[in-house]
This record gives C-alpha cells, structure tokens and sequence, in this order.
C-alpha cells in the first residue's frame, strides 16, 4: 500500500468525485418479527458484514449515555437498520455480534464493546477495527472512513455532521439518518473489500488525520 497523507480539509478542498453509497432501496429498517428473521437468514449467510452503531449524543456534563439506539449491520446487497428499542431485534443482534464465524469490519469501535455489552449483554466476537487495521507502523490514532475512501476509490466521503449528532433515540427517523447510518456500516464493508484485493494489504501505511 502506497504511503497516504490526507487531512479532512485537503479532502474536502479537492475535486475527487463524491462517494456514492447506498440508497433508500437498499436499507431494511427493521422493526418488525418477520423483517427480523429474514434479516437474520440473510446475516447467516454473510462471513463478512459491515458494522457500526449509533447513539443519541448527551450534551450535558456528567450525562450518562443509555446507547447505542440503533445498530447497523451490512451485507454486499442490504444495510439492516436495527433499533434496539425492538427488544424483536436483541436475539438477532447477540446471535450475529457474537458469532465467531461472521466478521464484523467498521471504523472507530473502540467504545461499541463495553457499550454492547452494557445495554444487550453482548459479547462482540470477531471483530475487525479497519481505523487500527490501515494504521502505519509508528502512527498515532487510527485511520478515518474519508481518508480510506480517498485513498482506496479516490472519492469524497460526504459525512453530515449535524445528521451524526442528531437524536438516535428517535422512533422514527427520517430519511437522511437512515442514509447516513447506514452508508457507515456500507463504507465499511467496502473498504474491507478493497483491503482484501490490495496485494501490499500486509503492510499497510496510511497516514491518521482523522477519526471518521
């Protein structure tokens, strides 16, 4: 893998072409017993999903956060949105987060752990971090979803920072957070991808400039 040095301004000043991710036709909210267990025939079947979650944000010192509030869970053709306020959907998400056989690639889950566990007592197994995957031998931090995708597609990952703070605890979200959580899970799984194709991929070298 080449050496990369991105910053998330050099990124956004630049005239890459917009990442394009999944649209509305390709997201399963689930909310329902039967979209439950088609969502988990579907998640058996998978050996490698995109994974991430989102939590409604707490904005007050010393307030406790009660997330995550959904979990996004992607496949090479559906982003399953699970909601965890469905109880429907706690045995499918301990059954899929703790199979060992089934990988679980996302950015920045250093907290999704401890959290899971918390909230669904979870115990996530197989779990592959690509932020501390694509870091360079000496590096600080870990890579960013934007500078994976400029580095690997050459593109611009557009990421709203007002839909990411926005109320996760909501019953009903609307359709920019659908998108944007699930073309976090759906980044993701394409970068795995792309990982596994690059020939060098046993010496990753890119350079952290930020943490999403």
């Amino acid at each position: 893998m080449s050496d990369v040095t991105l910053s998330r301004r050099q990124i956004a000043e630049s005239e890459m072409p917009v990442f394009r991710g999944v649209s509305l036709a390709d997201i399963v909210l689930v909310d329902s017993a039967e979209k439950s267990a088609s969502a988990l025939a579907a998640l058996r079947e998978t050996p490698v999903i995109g994974f991430d979650t989102e939590s409604k944000p707490t904005f007050r010192k010393g307030e406790v956060s009660t997330g995550p509030h959904l979990v996004q869970l992607a496949t090479d053709r559906y982003v399953f949105l699970f909601p965890v306020a469905y109880a429907v959907n706690h045995p499918v998400l301990r059954e899929i987060l703790a199979a060992r056989h089934v990988i679980k690639a996302g950015f920045g889950l250093g907290n999704d752990r401890s959290a899971l566990r918390s909230r669904l007592d979870i115990e996530l197994n197989n779990v592959l971090d690509l932020g501390e995957l694509l870091r360079g031998p000496g590096h600080r931090g870990t890579v960013g979803a934007k500078v994976a995708v400029a580095h690997y597609f050459g593109e611009k990952l557009i990421k709203s920072k007002r839909v990411g703070t926005s109320n996760w605890a909501n019953p009903r979200l609307d359709e920019r957070q659908l998108l944007y959580a699930a073309n976090d899970a759906h980044v993701a799984l394409k970068i795995y991808h792309a990982w596994q194709a690059d020939p060098s991929r046993h010496a990753p070298n890119l350079t952290r400039q930020e943490n999403s």
